[in-house]
């Protein structure tokens, strides 16, 4: 099987429609509180230290951080409705959250700016030319202060190679529905998404990707990158028994350390 397929659908894909199809974990308040703690408690953030949420999207993760007096944080996303969406957010809430349009790969914020960056729900390892992917390893380091922490939130390689599904199903609501297509190929999944609505027919049909990592591949990585130490928590919000999350069904967590 063979999609047709831009390698840049992560600058088209992330508006109202996004936040409907993924609206059970990305507008899923008591998981983003769940995530939040492991974040805050697993990397030791303090509520004065500066933490960028790296593509960080409407900045679900920096809200409930801000909400928790948490003093420093700033959102990078490159999608504009997302970041809108996060600031008026914030401004309804009275939060103080910086919230900057940008690419991650190059995002001309100051050297050693941040002690702690995340990455969160499958946002990494959007590029199949795996040098881009890299880019934002390594600019992330740059951020970093010394001794500062990076936070991936990944889908786990081998679980998802030994539970594959080649197609998925969900309602969304009363009138619309998600169908996804997969397809894995030299470590990188395809997947084909539509989006019916009964009222209004195809709203909208894309394809993304997201490369995949072992633990072994992505310790390389992130030492090449310049990380002193990197530690993995397999398991990370595992919704198995809750039916087909894609990407986001069983993830695993690495957190490297800046020398």
């Amino acid at each position: 099987m063979e999609y047709e397929f831009n390698p840049d659908w992560w600058k088209e894909i992330f508006d109202e429609v996004y936040l409907l199809t993924d609206a059970r974990t990305v507008c899923d308040e008591n998981l983003t509180r769940r995530e939040v703690d492991f974040i805050t408690l697993f990397m030791g953030i303090e509520k004065n230290s500066p933490v960028l949420d790296l593509c960080g999207g409407q900045g679900r993760h920096s809200l409930e951080m801000a909400r928790r007096g948490y003093s420093d944080l700033t959102v990078l996303d490159y999608s504009v409705f997302l970041l809108d969406a996060g600031r008026k957010k914030a401004g309804e809430e009275g939060l103080q959250i910086s919230f900057i349009r940008g690419d991650a790969r190059d995002t001309g914020l100051d050297d050693s700016r941040f002690q702690y960056i995340i990455i969160m729900a499958s946002s990494f390892g959007y590029f199949i030319d795996n040098h881009e992917n890299i880019r934002i390893l390594l600019e992330s380091y740059r951020l970093l202060k010394p001794g500062g922490k990076l936070l991936l939130d990944l889908p786990d390689k081998n679980h998802i190679l030994k539970n594959f599904k080649p197609s998925s199903l969900h309602r969304v609501n009363k009138d619309i529905s998600v169908s996804r297509q997969r397809m894995i190929k030299q470590d990188v999944i395809f997947s084909t998404e539509t989006v019916l609505s009964g009222q209004q027919g195809c709203i909208r049909k894309n394809t993304y990707c997201t490369r995949l990592y072992s633990r072994d591949d992505l310790r390389k990585l992130l030492l090449e990158a310049g990380f002193k130490t990197v530690a993995f928590k397999k398991d990370f919000m595992n919704r198995e028994d809750q039916g087909d999350y894609g990407f986001l069904t069983n993830r695993m967590v690495a957190i490297a350390r800046k020398k």
